[in-house]
């Protein structure tokens, strides 16, 4: 007998946009989980998301020089994809080594924790968009 197509997960989208402030990290933080919840994911996927929001969102409120930026989680049949827009900075994303400092740690853990990560220009000035995924192999789907 032949095998069914495994159904497709239709797309999931939630984004929001909040002030460029630091106050606006646990709110983004808060915002994702909520939504996480919603979607029916587990606990490990959601702590996992919830540290990448926050990283990413920390980049764009210190790194950049924005007033807004816009969060968006996105998830699909293969990925759960993390984005934040913001309105440009000196420079794109990078790892540093940061030595014994606190700060600067955040790519690191992006990149240990998702399967992928980048930025990309958005073609309007410096604004750029940093994202980073997890691929449903990494985690159970929502």
């Amino acid at each position: 007998m032949p095998q069914r197509p495994r159904p497709r997960i239709d797309e999931r989208r939630f984004a929001f946009e909040l002030p460029a402030r630091t106050e606006s990290v646990a709110r983004a933080r808060r915002l994702a989980e909520e939504r996480l919840i919603l979607w029916g994911c587990g606990a490990d996927v959601r702590d996992t998301v919830v540290l990448v929001v926050s990283e990413l969102v920390t980049n764009a409120v210190v790194h950049t020089a924005s007033a807004r930026f816009v969060c968006e989680l996105r998830e699909g049949e293969e990925r759960l994809r993390i984005s934040v827009r913001d309105e440009g900075g000196p420079a794109g994303p990078r790892i540093r080594d940061c030595g014994a400092e606190e700060r600067g740690r955040g790519l690191i853990l992006v990149d240990a924790l998702c399967s992928a990560w980048g930025a990309d220009r958005t073609g309007h000035g410096t604004a750029q968009v940093v994202w980073a995924e997890l691929a449903h192999g990494m985690a159970e789907p929502c």
